[in-house]
Order: C-alpha cells, then structure tokens, then sequence
C-alpha cells in the first residue's frame, strides 16, 4: 500500500468514526474510544485536505500559464504564485508523511530507567552516579517527576545499580533511545599519574506498563523481605521491608528498599517487573517485526556501545549519528541531552520516511 492510499483509508476511517460518533447511540465507553481515535485522525485528515488542496490550486495554475489565450498579466501572476507553491508542496508533503507514519503507543507512556555501573570499577559507579544527576536534571528541566525506586551504591559514592521512574507524559518517546552502552574517558580522581581511563555505564529504558498491558499470575511471583542496606552493605532499617520479587516463569528479580513501608516497596517493585515484562513482550513483537525494518537508529541492542562522553575534551559523541557536541558541562546538567535526543528522533524519522517512499 502507498503513502497516498493511506491518506484514503485515513479519511474514510475517520468519516465513518464521524458518522458513528452522530448517531448519539454509543455506550459511553465506546463513544470514549471512538472519538479518541477520531481526534488523533483529525491532524492527518486536515494535512491531507491542505496537502490536495495545494495540488489542485498547482494543477490550475500550470493550466493557467499553459493557456496562451488568457490575459497575460494574470499568467505572469500564475507563475510567481505556482513558484511559491513549489516551494511550500514539499514541506506540506513532508509534514503529512510524518503525520502517516506508524505510532508507537507506548511512546506517550512515563517510563522506567534502569542505570548500572559496567566495566570500570569504582570510576563506573561514579559515572553511573553522574548519569542518574545527568537524567534528573534533564527531567526537572521538563517539570518530569523523577523517583527513585531502587538503588544500590558503592563505599566511594558511586552507583552499583539504580532503576527509577520518570512519570512525564511522552517520557518514554524522548528517551528510548538511551538505552545502550555510555562510555566514559576521563582521569579518576585516584589516578595519581594523571592517565585517561575509560569505563562505561549501561541504561535502560522501559514503557511504563498498566496491569491491563500485561497481566501477572500471583502464583507465578517469589516474594522475599529483608532489611534495607545502605552503601557497603550496612543495614540503615531495622524492620524486614525491603522486597525481592522473583518472576519464576521468566527468572526476572527485581528488588526495592526505597520505602520504609513494605508495601509501599512492593507496589513499586511490581510497577518495575510490569515494565520489564511489557517490554520483553514489545521486543518479542519487535523481532517478529524486524525483517520489514530495513533501518534503524542503531540496532536496539542494549550491549551496543551508544555514546562516548570524553572530558580531557569536552565533547560528547553519539555514535549511531556521527554526532559530535563540544558541550560536555551542559550536558552532564542535562541542558544540552535534547540536542542529541531530538537528532535521534529526526533520524529514526527520517528512515522510517524513506521506507514510506520505497512502498509509493
């Protein structure tokens, strides 16, 4: 099917959600859901109007200028208007595209985010614990809520793991593209010869999921309690709440001890175990998918190696774009990370794009 032969189905689904919606009979829950999906068909239904309307005014204009037997005055207007035409058709067409292109639901979802120290040592806690800084001004930057759920340090005040939830709507579409592999090329502050060391962090990015997305068997859930433990293993609660939940069929563990409440922790561990299942889910969909995507902004990979911060100077590169930002101290405060995030999306975009041209 061609991009033009969605425009049709796009308008006839959203005329018969029209006609639907008139009838003043639909269940109010219906009623709720159709008219849902008739406000996101509106923006494509009337970029499509002003896209075709274009086209006919460019067609009559060519007619126009073709016709020798028209008053010459109006021809030459017809040619300053048909060159202002062709100038403004290929935005209009562009835009209209990426309204037609394929949505990911979850992308307007909150998400979790799950840090971990990787290669490195102790200088890979401390960049984990700066990615965690980096990823929590970034959110207030945004007026995000961002809280941690679990976290795990190290005896120098780095990070050994930390998963946290960033309830923003749209969350999870501005930072998927963080999951990978972050490398680092810096001194330690314990190297006394002065020698560059690279270590690396890995992150995470999950959907938020809802219990109606994914649906957990009680019988299938391992819940162990024990006493919270601050950096070094020393116990900081003297009550058993914090939680291990073990999901039996699929191995998954997934601990917190933020709460003083148990069943605060529970709750918490739950809405992360249902993140990672609704994600191993999507991905399970994703590689039955993945022989009809022919590019991608990396490969989803989270062992990929997708950044390497280096700060003897000052530049952070993405490697999947060839991206390259002297900007290092704006970054790690989270001001600059959209520059790099909005280069992703435009060229997950842009792919996605030339795909839809490929099926004209």
């Amino acid at each position: 099917m061609s991009w033009t032969d969605n425009i049709d189905r796009v308008i006839r689904r959203h005329m018969e959600l029209s006609d639907r919606m008139s009838t003043g009979t639909l269940p109010a829950e219906e009623f709720q859901a159709v008219s849902m999906e008739y406000a996101e068909l509106t923006p494509i239904v009337e970029a499509a109007q002003t896209f075709r309307a274009a086209e006919a005014e460019r067609t009559d204009l060519v007619a126009m200028i073709e016709d020798h037997s028209s008053d010459k005055e109006m021809r030459s207007l017809a040619r300053e208007e048909l060159e202002n035409l062709d100038e403004r058709l290929p935005e209009l067409e562009q835009n209209l595209k990426l309204l037609l292109l394929p949505k990911d639901e979850a992308d307007r979802r909150a998400c979790i985010m799950e840090i971990r120290a990787g290669t490195g040592g102790d200088e890979a806690g401390l960049f984990a614990g700066d990615l965690l800084r980096m990823y929590q001004r970034y959110c207030q930057n945004h007026s995000w809520p961002f809280e941690v759920i679990d976290i795990s340090e190290n005896e120098v005040g780095g990070i050994a793991q930390v998963t946290v939830s960033i309830n923003g709507a749209g969350a999870y579409g501005k930072l998927k593209f963080e999951s990978g592999v972050h490398r680092v090329q810096r001194v330690p502050t314990t190297e006394s010869g002065g020698r560059i060391h690279t270590s690396a962090a890995t992150v995470a990015v999950l959907p938020e999921a809802q219990e109606v997305d994914i649906e957990i068997n009680e019988g299938d859930l391992r819940v162990d309690t024990y006493r919270s433990q601050g950096a070094g293993g020393q116990h900081v609660n003297t009550t058993d709440s914090a939680i291990r939940i073990t999901h039996l069929p699929t191995g998954l563990v997934v601990t917190c001890q933020d709460e003083k409440s148990q069943h605060k922790n529970r709750a918490k561990a739950m809405k992360v175990l249902r993140a990672r299942l609704y994600d191993q889910e999507r991905e399970r969909q994703a590689s039955e998918r993945a022989a009809d995507r022919k590019s991608m902004v990396g490969s989803g990979d989270r062992s990929e190696r997708i950044r390497t911060y280096n700060f003897p100077q000052g530049r952070v590169t993405d490697h999947r774009i060839n991206l390259t930002l002297y900007k290092l101290d704006r970054m790690m405060l989270g001001e600059a990370l959209d520059e790099i995030l909005d280069a992703l999306i435009l060229e997950d975009q842009s792919s996605l794009l030339a795909e839809l041209g490929e099926a004209v």
